[in-house]
């Protein structure tokens, strides 16, 4: 049987430490109890020195970290009124926005990305607040409020040149070309 089938309860002997129990998993380790030593030990999903004297099907699969920031943010946002929480892309962190007039006699201003990111974050969740409005709106008809949600489609469209700056590509801003 793969080790990555093994679920919590399940039993198995290794030749350095006896028989065990696993008590936890995650994607790559599992924790397992050590009855003879009375200790928890921490072997990886892969290692081939144990055997599989007792086989228990996992209740649910591993989770991968991008699994579980994806849940918290999507939980803080169900449950906040304040704007989600959307991570900046990696290689972006610690970086800045450098804007440079041609006048060479002028100072050029900077931004450290983590600041303009939050401020292009703010501008989204500030349209998807006007989107609401517009629909919920008693005055509105539905041509008008067709019209308006165009409107707002085609600013997303125009802030998606800073889609590269966005972590993961469910947060990016859509245009109107795409579903």
């Amino acid at each position: 049987m793969a080790a990555q089938e093994l679920g919590v309860g399940s039993r198995i002997g290794h030749p350095k430490f006896g028989s065990g129990i696993i008590v936890a998993a995650d994607a790559d380790y599992y924790k397992i109890f050590f009855s003879a030593s009375e200790e928890v030990k921490t072997l990886a999903r892969d290692y081939e020195g144990y055997t599989v004297e007792e086989a228990k099907v996992p209740d649910f699969p591993s989770l991968s970290m991008k699994d579980v920031e994806k849940a918290i943010r999507e939980a803080l946002m169900a449950t906040s009124e304040r704007a989600p929480l959307v991570p900046l892309g990696g290689k972006w962190m610690g970086g800045k926005i450098i804007l440079e007039p041609s006048d060479k006699s002028l100072q050029a201003k900077e931004i450290p990305m983590e600041t303009f990111f939050r401020k292009i974050v703010m501008i989204r969740e500030k349209l998807r607040v006007l989107e609401q409005n517009i629909n919920n709106h008693p005055k509105l008809d539905d041509e008008d409020r067709v019209n308006l949600q165009q409107y707002i489609t085609r600013c997303y469209g125009s802030l998606t040149t800073f889609n590269v700056l966005f972590a993961y590509k469910e947060d990016q801003f859509k245009g109107s070309g795409k579903e």
